[in-house]
């Protein structure tokens, strides 16, 4: 990837490794970029970048805003988000292209997984 990325994700962290190493072991991301206020993953031209808050984070709230990002087997997937140290919630969809379920990293933020059909 040359120069800043178009298209991505920013979330802010008060521990960017930790949440950074989530990335990469469940998505097999890439660090791009690490200084001590962030950490820049990447992954088929898709750019994660984790940053240190410029500012006090309020207390955890729902956010509106979900990445989906897709994975060869959801059940899998699931099972390290829980060791890695998110979450995993119930429920999952099927349409006539893909599967879907949602986890939260270790920071709470909301993930759709997809699971492509075969």
């Amino acid at each position: 990837m040359a120069g800043p990325a178009k298209n991505g994700v920013l979330i802010y962290s008060n521990d960017i490794s930790n949440l950074a190493e989530f990335y990469q072991q469940l998505f097999g991301m890439s660090v791009l970029r690490k200084t001590d206020d962030l950490v820049s993953l990447v992954t088929d031209g898709f750019n994660l970048v984790i940053h240190v808050p410029p500012f006090e984070l309020p207390a955890p709230v729902f956010s509106p805003v979900k990445m989906f990002l897709t994975v060869e087997h959801m059940a899998t997937a699931r099972a390290a988000a829980l060791r890695l140290g998110g979450q995993a919630f119930d429920g999952e969809w099927r349409n006539p292209l893909f599967s879907v379920c949602n986890i939260a990293d270790c920071d709470g933020n909301h993930i759709q997984l997809r699971q492509f059909n075969q």
